[in-house]
């Protein structure tokens, strides 16, 4: 029974009307304690959710590897796009079918592929001139302006490249030896004495490419011990080694500075390699024209190396440490074996017991050649032709 209230006047009692029940004050209570209740959640829901967009847009201004115009980043992991020209076969190529379907391949690319085995990153390789890459002792603009994060199987180099160039780490040792190569006159003997210092004579660059112009100055001369001096250097127009062999061919040019092995990676008539290069120019190492001077490293800091990419760009950051973990594992091995790089590649575990095998000629320095020039590779008492002839025949 509800309460009354009771009020006395005098002697007599007078009834006042029944209190209000306190029930309809604790309903209201309750309201307004859910009502409060729930605006907390609502609001700790928009604040989450706040929180969440706030953390996918800072990602979103944290990509995940240098941005490109163009190409979509990656989302969960880094994508990398490594760019390559398919004129050097075995580093780069095209493969032919049944090795692929015309795709971009060689030795970087396998590599590059790999190193997804042993790291969360996505990499795309594709075709591009190498002039886009490196051109005439400076960066090409493709690597310049960002069309792909680096270009693969490039030496690292002393000189101009690092003015321009962050390297990535070796994926071979120091397998990339200058030479020099010259004409041979009609009596199979040099146009260039191996023991000459290069005084007075025009040795042409090959343009874009390693061993750079500069590279000239810091190597020896096996022959005598000396660095070579006074030589005036000739930079074709064109990229590449064709250019460059035209003018040493043509007589426009006494020798050409170019990797000692370039000669044997260009011979005519490979099996299984479609030649993207002019096979004539390249057409009588040992009859034509042969190197005087093999073996010589003092151009490069190291051996080849996965990528090169635009100085500051931060590649490296990414790419290193993939390397590394890759070049400990069997597909490493594999690689190497499959592009007949086993002497030249960094030894891990998976390699067979080391067997001695006979040095490459151009790996080796001219004084230890013997014998004439017959050999594509001229030892240092040669001496030097009396007829220069007249360059390409045919």
């Amino acid at each position: 029974m509800d309460t009354m209230e009771v009020e006395t006047y005098g002697s007599r009692a007078v009834g006042i009307k029944p209190a209000k029940s306190s029930t309809k004050h604790r309903s209201s209570t309750i309201c307004i304690v859910v009502g409060s209740c729930l605006l907390t959640l609502g609001v700790l829901g928009v604040g989450i959710y706040n929180l969440l967009n706030i953390r996918e847009l800072m990602s979103r201004r944290s990509p995940l590897e240098p941005p490109i115009p163009g190409v979509m980043p990656g989302k969960q992991r880094p994508k990398l796009i490594l760019a390559q020209d398919v004129d050097w076969p075995p580093y780069a190529y095209v493969a032919m079918p049944p090795e692929g379907d015309f795709e971009v391949a060689g030795f970087g690319h396998d590599v590059a592929k790999g190193l997804m085995d042993v790291c969360d990153i996505e990499v795309v390789t594709r075709q591009t001139q190498w002039s886009e890459c490196w051109g005439a002792n400076m960066i090409g603009e493709g690597l310049d302006n960002g069309i792909f994060h680096g270009c693969m199987t490039y030496t690292h180099t002393t000189g101009a490249r690092n003015r321009y160039l962050d390297f990535s780490r070796g994926i071979l040792d120091a397998n990339k030896p200058a030479g020099i190569l010259t004409r041979l006159g009609s009596d199979g003997k040099p146009l260039i004495d191996p023991m000459s210092d290069l005084s007075g004579k025009r040795i042409v660059d090959v343009s874009g490419w390693a061993p750079t112009a500069d590279g000239l100055s810091l190597v020896n001369n096996h022959c005598t011990g000396s660095r070579f001096t006074d030589f005036t250097v000739l930079t074709p127009s064109e990229s590449g080694n064709d250019a460059a062999m035209r003018m040493l061919r043509n007589g426009d040019a006494d020798g050409m500075f170019v990797y000692a092995d370039q000669a044997y990676n260009y011979r005519p008539d490979q099996e299984d390699v479609t030649a993207t290069w002019d096979t004539a120019l390249w057409t009588g190492l040992g009859s034509e024209f042969a190197y005087i001077h093999t073996g010589m490293f003092g151009h490069a800091y190291n051996g080849t190396t996965l990528a090169i990419s635009k100085k500051g760009s931060g590649l490296n950051d990414i790419l290193n440490p993939c390397i590394e973990k890759f070049m400990q594992t069997k597909k490493y091995y594999d690689t190497c074996e499959k592009h007949s790089f086993t002497s030249s590649c960094y030894k891990n575990a998976h390699f067979p017991a080391a067997t001695s095998t006979a040095e490459s000629p151009w790996m080796k320095p001219t004084d230890q050649h013997t014998g004439a020039c017959s050999t594509g590779y001229c030892a240092c008492d040669v001496g030097v032709t009396s007829d220069a002839g007249s360059g390409m025949t045919g």
